[in-house]
C-alpha cells in the first residue's frame, strides 16, 4: 500500500524517457515581496500546468520539471531549510578554459514528443507568471539523428539504466527532508563545428574517447597521459565507487546566425558528482590536461538548481 510520505516525495518527471523536442527555460525573479508571491504561486501550480498540457495529446510524451536556484530558495519556500548541497554554481577556471556561473532562479525543463506541446506549455507558464520574472534564457533543443549531438557522435551513453537511474538521481535518506529531489547543473555550449570537422575522424575519437560510427569505448589512458572526453567524465570516489549522474542533453542550432551547440543538463543525488566532472573537464586531471572537446565547444552558461519532489512543489503555496 502506498502511503501518504511516499506520495509527497515522489520524483518529478526526472527519469522520463528521451524524447524527440525539448525546451530549457531559465528565469530570474524580479525584486519585491509580490514578484516573490506571484512566482511561489506558479511554481506550486506546476503540476496543474502540465496536466492542462498533455490532456491535449494523450498519445504522445509531456512532462516538465522545475528547479529552483540558491539564491531563491528563503523567498519562494518560506525559508525552510536548504537541501544540504545546494549552493550557486561555481566558476571553475582553467589554464585556458573556463566553466562561466551565469543568472538564473528557476529552470523549466520541458520535454515532449512535438515543439508543439513544449512551446503551448511555455506560453501558459510565461502567462502566468506575469511580469514577476524575466527571462534570461530559453533554448528549443531537438533529437539528431540517432541521439546523437551535432559533433555528430552518440550522446548519454552513460547513462544509469534501470534501479541505478533512481538510486544515482534521487534524494534518500541521507537528507530526510527532501527525499525524491534531485540537483541539476546546466550549461549551454556552443561548438566550432568547423575547426572540430578540420579533425581527423580518429583525432576525433581520441578527444571523446569512443568510436565514431558505431559508438564503442576506446581504452582508457594511463597515468598522467591526456585522457579523453569519456574518461574525465567517469566519477569514482575514495573507495573507487562510481557514481553516475544522468544527462538529457539536447542538440540546438540557428543555422542563419551560425549557431550551432549543446545544451548540457545533468540530475544527479548528489551535487559533488557533477561538480567534480566539471573540474576534472575544465581543470584537468592531471592538472593542465583538460578536456579536449572544450577545444571546440564554449561553456556560455553555467547554474545550479534543486528540483525536489512534487509534493513539496504543490505545498509551496499551502
Amino acid at each position: 500500500m502506498v502511503d501518504q510520505q511516499q506520495i509527497d516525495s515522489q520524483p518529478q518527471y526526472i527519469d522520463n524517457p528521451l524524447t524527440r523536442a525539448a525546451a530549457f527555460l531559465v528565469l530570474t525573479i524580479n525584486d519585491g515581496d509580490e514578484a516573490m508571491a506571484k512566482a511561489r504561486s506558479v511554481v506550486a501550480s506546476t503540476g496543474d500546468l502540465i496536466k492542462d498540457v498533455r490532456i491535449r495529446s494523450l498519445k504522445n510524451i509531456f512532462t516538465a520539471n522545475v528547479g529552483i536556484a540558491d539564491r531563491v530558495w528563503d523567498g519562494l519556500t518560506g525559508g525552510k531549510p536548504k537541501p544540504k548541497e545546494l549552493k550557486p554554481f561555481a566558476e571553475i577556471k582553467g589554464d585556458k578554459h573556463t566553466a562561466v556561473s551565469t543568472p538564473g532562479d528557476l529552470l523549466y525543463h520541458v520535454r515532449a514528443d512535438t515543439m508543439d506541446l513544449v512551446i503551448e506549455f511555455e506560453k501558459i507558464l510565461l502567462e502566468a507568471f506575469g511580469d514577476s520574472v524575466t527571462p534570461v534564457d530559453d533554448v528549443a533543443g531537438f533529437r539528431y539523428f540517432d541521439d546523437r549531438d551535432l559533433l555528430e557522435f552518440v550522446d548519454g551513453t552513460a547513462n544509469p539504466a534501470g534501479l541505478d537511474q533512481p538510486f544515482s538521481t534521487t534524494i534518500g535518506d541521507e537528507d530526510p527532508d527532501y527525499i525524491g529531489g534531485s540537483y541539476v547543473v546546466t550549461q549551454k555550449y556552443l561548438h566550432q563545428l568547423g575547426d572540430w570537422r578540420k579533425q581527423s575522424t580518429e583525432d576525433q575519437e581520441q578527444v571523446i574517447g569512443r568510436t565514431k560510427f558505431d559508438n564503442v569505448e576506446l581504452p582508457d589512458a594511463e597515468g598522467n597521459a591526456q585522457k579523453s572526453h569519456k574518461t574525465l567524465c567517469t566519477i569514482t570516489d575514495d573507495k573507487g565507487v562510481e557514481h553516475d549522474i544522468l544527462r538529457d542533453n539536447m542538440p540546438f542550432a540557428t543555422p542563419g546566425k551560425g549557431e550551432y551547440g549543446t545544451y548540457f543538463i545533468g540530475y544527479s543525488r548528489h551535487l559533488w558528482v557533477t561538480e567534480k566532472m566539471l573540474e576534472r573537464m575544465f581543470i584537468g586531471d592531471p592538472p593542465g590536461k583538460y578536456d579536449r572537446i572544450l577545444d571546440f565547444s564554449t561553456a556560455v552558461t553555467g547554474t545550479t538548481f534543486f528540483v525536489p519532489s512534487r509534493g513539496f512543489l504543490a505545498a509551496l503555496d499551502d
